[in-house]
């Protein structure tokens, strides 16, 4: 079976290209370096595979910023590509766009899943950076519209109750300064609801479940000013009784040599998927923001 090839980037990728737009024409860049964290896979600012409360960008109150990102993640089996941008609006509202791209053409000859997401983030309490002396963190709620790429075709037929579908979570970030041995310490936990097939790329729902809240959490130690190390776990489950999902985690090493800039590269545990063994790789992201 081969799933059709025509050019669907566009759509997604023209809302994201006009997120950045509209915040290019505003003044901004007033926040720290590595404060907007970098794009997750989704698109919401954060680390690779988790959102965190911090809003996209290096804008502060009374700016807008504007962050754009390409994301490849290769296993022993698949490749994904995952693009797009994201607007941050005084500190407090995140919009994003993302488009993802999942060669599966190791179970399937010639299978190109995908899906498009669109985002939004509100910083609820809190400030994750400008507030050392409060335990507080920054509080943030978000929601990811995702639209599965030609579910009639192979997430139907492996039992997806939809093709698109719409994840909450609540995300809580904090920085610490001086946390381990004089490095500053940057903390998140976040819970989604969601009931995804493998992030959505096969769908939502299905025999074996609907909705559940699902654990996520991201850590990251600074070893300079322009250079973090650190971790993630994001738990899933899935509802296909076709397929085992399993939690997904990575260790990742960030470096910003300039506060525009960021590059990161991970190694990455993504688990069982559509039937392969557990599938671990590398994950490169370039991250440019203002």
């Amino acid at each position: 079976m081969e799933l059709r090839r025509k050019s669907c980037w566009h759509g997604p990728l023209v809302a994201a290209l006009v997120l950045a737009a509209t915040a290019t024409s505003a003044r901004a860049g007033g926040r720290l370096g590595f404060t907007g964290g970098v794009s997750q896979i989704e698109g919401a600012a954060g680390g690779g595979l988790v959102p965190w409360a911090l809003i996209a960008g290096l804008d502060t109150r009374d700016e807008v910023g504007a962050t754009a990102f390409a994301t490849y993640v290769h296993t022993g089996d698949f490749s994904l590509r995952s693009a797009g941008a994201a607007a941050g609006i005084d500190d407090r509202l995140e919009l994003s766009a993302a488009v993802q791209r999942f060669d599966a053409g190791s179970v399937v000859a010639g299978t190109t899943l995908g899906q498009d997401v669109f985002g939004a983030k509100l910083r609820l309490a809190g400030d994750a950076v400008f507030d050392p002396d409060r335990l507080m963190p920054q509080i943030a709620v978000g929601a990811l519209y995702k639209r599965t790429r030609d579910y009639s075709s192979i997430p139907r037929a492996v039992g997806a109750a939809t093709g698109s579908d719409v994840e909450w979570y609540l995300a809580a970030t904090k920085l610490y300064f001086d946390a381990i041995a004089g490095r500053n310490l940057l903390v998140d936990l976040t819970v989604r609801r969601t009931r995804a097939n493998q992030y959505g790329l096969l769908g939502f729902g299905g025999p074996t479940g609907g909705y559940r809240l699902e654990p996520e959490g991201s850590v990251g130690v600074f070893l300079s000013d322009d250079l973090v190390l650190g971790g993630e776990y994001r738990r899933k489950t899935g509802s296909l009784g076709a397929f085992d999902e399993r939690a997904a985690g990575d260790v990742f090493l960030a470096w910003g040599p300039r506060r525009q800039l960021t590059v990161t590269a991970a190694w990455v545990d993504l688990g069982p998927i559509a039937g392969k063994s557990a599938q671990r790789g590398l994950y490169l992201s370039l991250w440019l923001g203002i």
